[in-house]
């Protein structure tokens, strides 16, 4: 049994595994409906419990194939219908059912100490699918739509982040010492990543650098992300903080400064860091970048089961 929650924490070896298998089981999928199932049915038998404590549209859509398409079942919970959020009962006591009634767990929070608490006592895999400190499913997949996309393995590549210093960043950070790739990030001074963050750059060696003058970051760079300035349950002046990302807003001046050929990717939902004309351009890949959800957390769900070739 294996935990996905950050991937700091998880070796590179197995990070390269789970992106060889997710390649491998996409290109044996092309004449295969959404329901159908691999063969093999590697899962069959197996129930995920999903759990969103923030909203959540292509974590849970993906998660839901993903387990599916493996031959196991899916059940989503909701918080506030719990004993957990309204009748006081402990992450202990919780985790214990869980455990006897499913075979792994997945939650979204909006409380890092509660997913390490659930990992205590669980006796089944736990998946972080989206955490205050750390988006780990999304960068993992989104690293693979830019080797599909580039069909360059990511460490020969220049990236760069534009906008703010937030959950994402984060596991894009740690996604950028484990592959050993250059990472640009674009923001303003009061912006940049925790001091936490810095001194893990700073103790890894890394080749990461923080910029605060979005055309110097953006400068050669094969991919550009972003995501939304004001994140869900951002409890900031709004207007303030638009203001200070103005600069920093995806236009088509901003990515001339790029290389011809840079793809744009953005988690989603999007918000006003990017505008419509490069949103919608053939630059833009955040359709093919959602999708790729499916495939990886499909590999993930293989790791944390110990059945990963």
């Amino acid at each position: 049994m294996k935990n996905f929650l950050n991937l700091k924490d998880i070796p590179i070896r197995d990070l390269k595994k789970i992106l060889v298998d997710a390649k491998r089981r996409k290109r044996l999928r092309k004449k295969l409906n959404n329901l159908d199932i691999d063969k093999g049915a590697p899962l069959k038998g197996k129930l995920l419990i999903q759990m969103f404590e923030k909203s959540s549209l292509r974590t849970r859509l993906s998660f839901y194939l993903a387990i599916k398409q493996l031959g196991g079942s899916t059940l989503t919970l909701r918080p506030d219908e719990l004993h957990l959020s309204k009748g006081g009962e402990s992450i202990q006591d919780t985790a214990k059912i869980l455990s006897n009634f499913g075979n792994a767990f997945m939650l979204r929070t909006a409380n890092d100490k509660k997913l390490e608490e659930f990992k205590k006592y669980l006796s089944i895999p736990i998946i972080n699918g989206l955490s205050p400190s750390s988006h780990p499913t999304q960068i993992l997949s989104d690293i693979f739509t830019v080797e599909e996309i580039k069909k360059k393995p990511i460490s020969s590549l220049n990236i760069t982040w534009i906008g703010d210093s937030n959950n994402v960043l984060n596991s894009l950070i740690a996604a950028s010492i484990k592959f050993s790739f250059k990472l640009s990030i674009g923001c303003p001074t009061e912006y940049k990543p925790s001091k936490k963050m810095i001194k893990y750059i700073r103790s890894n060696n890394s080749k990461i650098h923080i910029l605060h003058d979005p055309k110097k970051a953006a400068k050669g760079a094969d991919v550009i992300f972003s995501d939304k300035v004001i994140s869900m349950n951002d409890k900031v002046n709004k207007l303030k903080k638009l203001n200070k990302f103005k600069k920093f807003k995806i236009n088509e001046k901003l990515m001339s400064f790029a290389k011809k050929d840079c793809i744009f990717l953005h988690c989603l939902p999007r918000g006003k860091e990017v505008e419509e004309n490069i949103f919608l351009s053939k630059k833009s890949k955040v359709w093919q970048q959602a999708l790729n959800r499916v495939h990886v957390q499909k590999s993930i769900l293989l790791y944390c089961f110990g059945k990963l070739r």
